[in-house]
């Protein structure tokens, strides 16, 4: 598959560049990859849901009423669940595990997917060179404004870490920047248009083909 250069203006160059057929065209499976997204999604999940029960409650040592001769139901303390202010029966804690294994062979072949879904569908652009001099936002900005910032979000696929980049657009809505060794199926599908150098293309190929 081919596709055209863009140049950090929005223009097409006469310049075409070769896709890699392992890569960008590998055909899509919508339960295979529904499987590796929700299980990336859910490596990522924190643990911060938390409530305390009876025993972490502060309070409630003492026996609030003896057990016989008051008429009243027998309690042993005031942090029971059933009173107000007591511990909480079957919340959430930090114990629960939302990891699971997803082998690298299906992670490879579900980003492959998505990359030749966005391939196919002319959802990537790729640039001769992604550069700029120094941090400045409205640089960025206004390059991603000739591309897609007013249709979708994206996402920035650079070479090799470029803090320039990355801290150029870090505060650019519904943009992220990621480098292409670190690249995933939950990140491409986040984000509906691509943008990266051609020399992102060859890092993920030397990266995840083997």
């Amino acid at each position: 598959m081919k596709t055209f250069i863009y140049n950090q203006k929005g223009e097409k160059t006469d310049k075409e560049i070769e896709l890699p057929k392992e890569v960008f065209e590998v055909p899509l499976s919508y339960d295979f990859l529904h499987q590796v997204v929700v299980s990336q999604a859910s490596n990522r999940r924190q643990k911060i849901a938390k409530v305390k029960d009876r025993s972490e409650v502060r309070g409630g040592g003492r026996k609030p009423w003896r057990q016989k001769g008051t008429g009243r139901a027998r309690h042993g303390s005031t942090r029971s669940p059933i009173w107000r202010g007591g511990g909480v029966t079957f919340g959430p804690d930090t114990l629960k595990v939302f990891k699971k294994i997803i082998p690298k062979k299906m992670k490879r072949k579900a980003l492959f997917m998505v990359l030749s879904q966005k391939a196919k569908d002319q959802l990537i652009f790729v640039l001769d060179e992604l550069k700029i001099e120094r941090i400045k936002t409205k640089a960025v900005y206004e390059m991603l404004d000739k591309f897609f910032l007013k249709k979708g979000t994206g996402l920035i696929i650079t070479s090799k870490k470029d803090e320039n980049i990355f801290k150029s657009a870090r505060n650019i809505a519904k943009v992220k920047v990621i480098e292409a060794k670190d690249l995933n199926a939950l990140d491409l599908m986040s984000y509906k248009y691509i943008i990266m150098p051609k020399e992102s293309i060859k890092v993920i190929k030397e990266t995840f083909i083997k």
